[in-house]
């Protein structure tokens, strides 16, 4: 077996070969009868294995499967028909099975062949057709949706990217799982309609070739391939059959933790009320006149027993545990006011009814999730956020929760933790019931949904979050926004003391004789205000160390340390692909701007008319607009000694908008110029 599976791939090729063969040579009828053996043995494990999946991705292959199932089953049809119209003898199983169901009844046999094949064409094979073909559009519906919630939970922290990369495959796998399953269905629907056919045409020609070339009469050859014929159908149906079963099975599961028996068992005996119910109405129907009383008694008492059963288990319930005894009392200590004097660098206050997001048990867990999103903020950013104090506050409203940062409110909103947050990302068909809301990170308009109505908000384009992600994701981006606020001299002295354990030259050669720790925080600060990460401690303090030999102005060494962190700051604008979109300046405001460009205390400014500020500012608003309409972050590409500047220009009217300088692109990415920012526009 292990040899087998080590060459799979040309025993399959080998196989798909004979089948193909099988249609046009002439195979003898022992080797029919092992065929025919292995085509039911194959369907009949295809339906336990269907039965025993979790999830309808762990049988990802089904659709080639039932693909190479139904060109096993049609070569077999064309093999036994050969058979049946030359020599009028098909093997043993093809004879055992007609001989046995027709019973010396051919009508009866008939009969018995056409109702396998209406069930199997009509009920089955339409349904599960129907089935697969509903999965795959509501599955490729829901597709934005599902990347935009894991690229939600990645930002949130509370998944790394090799588990957002997982997750995204396996949302392909699905799509493509249900798009294929759609198209197989149709292999099935056309597979029971071919089988109908040729046992019309086994039947009539065999008939035919009886009475004028083996000189039968019309009842013996009629008897004859009556049997053959229903035979052959039985074999072939019965296996379809059981494959059309296991299409329909796949098709209509859903995602669970146990098979398909535990899940159907579990929830049948899940309510002790509708088994009584049911079994009091079966009762009724054993003492009505005229039924048969035996088996409804017997089936009805049966049903309530089981439910007396489930509702003397339900109402016993869990064994408690044993109660502790209260501690004894404690020495009231002093009070130290002290303690009322810190400030807390970061806190959370939450109103009574979120007190149970905190809870460990809880499902949103909130205390887990803080804890990845401190760590993926160091990998992002290269700082340690500090501790996260939660309290609740009893004059905030139940639902509503504050983000304060050094006791200065930075960031609240409104969350029902009993129901999910449903976004449309631009792509809803139809809109859901709910209370109306605004996503607080982000200020975009969303809609509370009850659970229940979580399925539906996905097929219908929703992306559906739970009340610790939308809180995650408020904390996460008030974070991000706030990290040079966070970011204090202490943090600084932390992050210099661990870079000094294995490179203590550069930290030496730099602190105290060219830089202190306050400037070295600066430009840190300066940094961290634009989103660039400081995780390459060693590179900027190098760096550092080589421009302020020459000055040490604050702002041109934040412009140094920015340039020598280009592939990272590149790397970090740039999409997947490594393609830089960006908007650049016209010549002519180009030139304005630099002969503008003045130093002040705080660093360089622009000093511009209004009129020209304004048109150049409402330029560069229309730029970003139209790139954020076409699906790119807004970056404003400039000359180096107007980079700082402009960005002082338009951090608070456009905060949104990156500003880099040509020094600042890395040759490994490849830059798209997609809108030119003029004072005339």
């Amino acid at each position: 077996m292990i040899r087998l599976a080590r060459y799979s791939d040309i025993v399959l090729a080998f196989g798909v070969i004979l089948i193909i063969v099988m249609m046009i040579i002439p195979i003898p009828t022992a080797m029919l009868d092992l065929l025919l053996a292995i085509n039911i043995s194959a369907a009949l494990v295809i339906l336990m294995v269907s039965m025993y999946i979790l999830t309808p991705l762990d049988f990802s292959s089904f659709p080639s499967v039932l693909l190479i199932a139904t060109l096993f089953r049609l070569a077999l049809n064309i093999s036994s028909s050969r058979l049946i119209l030359t020599q009028a003898d098909a093997g043993s199983i093809i004879d055992a099975f007609g001989s046995f169901v027709i019973g010396g009844n051919i009508v009866v046999g008939m009969v018995v062949f056409a109702i396998l094949a209406i069930i199997q064409f009509i009920v089955i094979t339409n349904g599960a057709g129907r089935v697969a073909e509903v999965a795959a559009r509501f599955t490729l519906d829901a597709l934005p949706g599902k990347q935009m919630a894991i690229d939600a939970d990645l930002n949130a922290g509370l998944i790394d990217e090799n588990q957002a990369r997982f997750r995204r495959e396996v949302v392909a796998r699905e799509a493509n799982f249900y798009g294929a399953m759609d198209g197989a269905s149709k292999f099935v629907r056309g597979d029971a309609i071919a089988g109908i056919i040729i046992i019309f045409i086994n039947l009539l020609g065999g008939i035919a070739i009886g009475m004028m070339q083996l000189g039968l009469s019309f009842g013996e050859s009629l008897n004859t391939f009556a049997r053959l014929t229903v035979g052959d159908g039985l074999v072939s149906q019965i296996p379809a059959l059981l494959i059309s079963t296991a299409t329909g099975v796949i098709v209509t599961r859903s995602a669970s933790d146990s098979n398909l028996g535990a899940n159907i068992t579990g929830q049948l005996l899940s309510s002790y009320r509708a088994l009584g119910l049911g079994g009091a109405i079966v009762v009724l129907f054993g003492i009505a006149p005229g039924l048969p009383t035996v088996p409804f008694m017997v089936i009805g008492l049966a049903l309530m027993g089981m439910a007396f059963i489930l509702w003397r288990q339900q109402r016993e319930g869990p064994p408690e545990p044993e109660a502790l005894e209260p501690a004894g009392p404690q020495p009231t200590p002093e009070e130290d006011l002290s303690q009322l004097l810190q400030v807390d660098p970061m806190e959370l206050e939450i109103g009574y009814s979120l007190i149970p997001l905190v809870d460990e048990n809880s499902p949103s867990n909130l205390l887990r999730r803080i804890t990845l999103i401190r760590r993926q903020i160091a990998l992002d950013l290269g700082i340690i956020v500090p501790s996260i104090r939660i309290h609740d506050n009893l004059e905030l409203q139940p639902n509503e929760y504050r983000i304060k940062i050094r006791d200065v409110e930075v960031g609240s909103g409104m969350l029902y933790p009993d129901r999910l947050m449903a976004m449309d990302p631009g792509t809803v068909t139809e809109t859901v019931d709910g209370i109306m809301g605004v996503e607080p990170a982000f200020g975009l308009p969303a809609v509370w949904i009850q659970p229940g109505d979580r399925e539906l908000a996905d097929r219908r384009g929703y992306t559906v979050v739970d009340p610790g992600s939308v809180i995650a994701t408020h904390l996460t981006e008030v974070i991000r926004t706030h990290a040079a606020e966070l970011l204090t001299r202490q943090d600084v002295q932390s992050l210099l003391d661990s870079v000094r354990a294995e490179h203590p030259t550069v930290v030496e050669e730099l602190i105290p004789n060219l830089l202190s720790v306050g400037e070295i925080q600066q430009v840190l600060r300066n940094l961290l205000r634009e989103g660039v990460s400081i995780r390459d401690l060693v590179t900027i303090l190098e760096t550092l160390g080589n421009a302020a030999r020459q000055h040490r102005d604050l702002n041109q060494l934040t412009e140094q340390v920015r340039q020598a962190l280009a592939a990272s700051i590149s790397r970090r604008m740039a999409d997947p692909d490594g393609n830089l979109y960006v908007m650049t300046l016209a010549p002519d405001i180009s030139q304005s701007l630099m002969g503008s460009v003045q130093q002040t205390e705080s660093g360089p400014a622009l000093f511009l008319d209004p009129e020209t500020l304004q048109r150049t500012l409402q330029s560069i608003g229309e730029q970003a607009e139209a790139m954020a309409g076409q699906g790119h972050r807004p970056i404003l590409l400039t000359p180096g000694n107007i980079r700082a500047a402009l960005r002082r220009l338009i951090e608070r009217s456009l905060p949104n908008v990156s500003v880099l300088s040509f020094q600042e692109i890395s040759p490994q990415v490849d830059v798209h110029s997609v809108g030119m920012v003029g004072s005339s526009s």
